[in-house]
């Protein structure tokens, strides 16, 4: 990664968007019922939520438009994080593998906009 602001900038779309897509995938794999029906629902907006936010951030009407995305992305990934952990994995090794692997993106994701957040604050 150079240091390119517009390089980092493509970087992260690509990366929120790699989110949304494996969590789509992880989904798909779900036991059905219920309630994975419901908290899939809710993780799927909230995950695809993160980048599409952040695309209007990038292309925001102002710096108060920037700051108010960002915060909604950071706001999603916390969000995308509770639906994971709520999700009925019915003791599959293969899903909890994928779905702490989400988690942790998803709660790397909220830092990173939490850092954004900061360094548009100041």
């Amino acid at each position: 990664m150079t240091s390119d602001s517009r390089n980092i900038v493509y970087d992260l779309e690509d990366r929120t968007f790699s989110f949304a897509l494996r969590v789509r995938a992880l989904i798909k794999k779900l036991p059905r019922n219920v309630n994975n029906f419901e908290d899939g629902k809710q993780l799927t907006r909230s995950s695809g939520s993160v980048g599409a936010n952040y695309i209007e951030a990038n292309d925001s009407l102002g710096d108060k438009d920037k700051l108010m995305k960002i915060r909604i992305c950071r706001k999603e990934s916390k969000e995308s994080k509770y639906w994971l952990r709520l999700l009925d994995i019915e003791d599959n090794a293969i899903l909890e593998k994928q779905r702490i692997e989400l988690v942790q993106e998803a709660h790397e994701l909220m830092l990173i906009f939490g850092s954004i957040l900061k360094s548009l604050n100041k």
